[in-house]
């Protein structure tokens, strides 16, 4: 039985080289997390749709290579997965270009068979998802996504969610809050960007994001700040964890869904938190000198 299980969106992912070419491989936020955390030894599994197309295969076959369980990975006939394109600017931001709106990932949880992913995930140690994630299901899909957390987390489960907002995948700023409340309530351990919290709630500072968490109930938080380092807040008491050196990136893609891998690794270690945010960092400076999502294997040796 795998330790964790990681719910989202696994797609094709185009990302354009130096010569302006494009490289192909696989991504998806949560999906990214997954790999990193079994390179890291954590038993991981995965859960998702997919259709029966061969990049559909390649995606299944990629992450088998990985050691993550795709047992709970459906599969939908006649359909393809999403894909997107990511195009890097000279100071390593990103942007992003999508074609998912009819990837089978968006009905995972009104599949026929979505029942077997849904007890799956509440025999789980800890549940891993994302603000994207809850991006892509209707409100029937995040009903019983919601219900199966709190089966989850009543049967002793740990909820490792991570913000990650992208206002395209909502539209209806108001619909994101109130689902993302939801997930808060039953959240162990929050890893949120700034970023994201400022544009989503309008928060003033790292500090007033890891407050507002602790409204929820969420008793551990790390407010991820790019290179202004990480703000942990555990037990009622927090701490500022600079990283350790600074970077110059070539691609952020990934930055976050490494550091929160690498973070939950450590956790998972019995590390206290300061030291897992120091681990984080580590991986995601290794993560942004490289282009896409997945470090080559020898680079993350």
């Amino acid at each position: 039985m795998s330790k964790v299980i990681s719910i989202g969106e696994v797609m094709v992912e185009l990302s354009r080289g130096t010569d302006g070419r494009y490289g192909l491989s696989f991504g998806g936020d949560t999906f990214n997390t997954a790999v990193y955390l079994a390179r890291a030894g954590v038993k991981t599994a995965y859960a998702t749709a997919l259709g029966d197309d061969r990049y559909s295969d390649a995606i299944r076959a990629t992450a088998e290579a990985e050691g993550i369980d795709t047992g709970h990975m459906l599969r939908v006939p006649g359909r393809t997965t999403g894909l997107y394109l990511i195009d890097a600017e000279p100071s390593g931001e990103r942007s992003f270009t999508y074609w998912r709106d009819t990837s089978p990932a968006r009905e995972l949880f009104e599949l026929p068979n979505w029942e077997s992913v849904a007890e799956r995930i509440i025999e789980s140690s800890v549940i891993y998802l994302s603000g994207i994630t809850l991006a892509l299901y209707s409100n029937t899909g995040l009903g019983r996504l919601l219900a199966t957390l709190e089966f989850a987390r009543e049967r002793g489960a740990r909820i490792v969610f991570d913000g990650n907002f992208r206002p395209a995948g909502w539209g209806d700023m108001a619909r994101a809050r109130a689902v993302y409340a939801q997930a808060l309530k039953r959240t162990s351990i929050a890893l949120p960007t700034f970023e994201d919290e400022m544009r989503l709630w309008g928060d003033a500072s790292p500090a007033a994001t890891a407050d507002r968490l602790a409204t929820f109930g969420v008793p551990e938080v790390v407010v991820k700040n790019g290179a202004e380092g990480a703000l942990v807040m555990s037990n009622g008491a927090s701490q500022f964890v600079p990283i350790p050196r600074p970077v110059d990136p070539v691609d952020t893609t990934a930055a976050g869904d490494s550091f929160n891998a690498a973070y939950l690794a450590a956790r998972l270690d019995g590390q206290a938190p300061g030291p897992a945010a120091e681990a984080g960092h580590v991986l995601a400076g290794q993560v942004i000198r490289h282009r896409g999502a997945i470090l080559p294997r020898q680079a993350n040796a």
